[in-house]
């Protein structure tokens, strides 16, 4: 699911980004945040079958973590290798705290849901 979430934010910010064509950031940007936080979050429950409240703050979690990989691309979009050090451990601490919120079953199908994506994207 790690590789599946980093593909996710960077296609939604590829997307984001292109659709912006390079411009400002508008204003209406939480709520474009927002959005892409509860997409990503929907997708999370169904696979991995969340209850209300890890919902709520997975949902928090997510918006976080994309509200930061807008932040790095925005920050360290001149270096590269920069960024991909400060994605990597943007990544570590999602990770960590999404652990933390999901159940030992919850882990499993997630990590099996995200092994399965990345088998998935090589074959392609």
């Amino acid at each position: 699911m790690k590789n599946l979430f980093m593909c996710a934010c960077l296609l939604i910010g590829t997307q984001a980004f292109a659709s912006n064509n390079g411009k400002a950031v508008a204003p209406d940007h939480g709520a474009a945040v927002s959005a892409r936080a509860t997409a990503l979050t929907r997708t999370m429950a169904q696979t991995v079958q969340l209850d209300e409240g890890q919902y709520l703050k997975i949902k928090q979690l997510n918006t976080r973590m994309l509200t930061a990989v807008d932040d790095l691309k925005a920050r360290f979009s001149a270096d590269p290798e920069l960024l991909d050090q400060h994605m990597a451990e943007a990544q570590f601490r999602y990770e960590m705290e999404l652990t933390a919120l999901l159940r030992p079953r919850q882990i499993a199908v997630y990590h099996a849901a995200r092994e399965n994506m990345t088998a998935l994207s090589i074959t392609r």
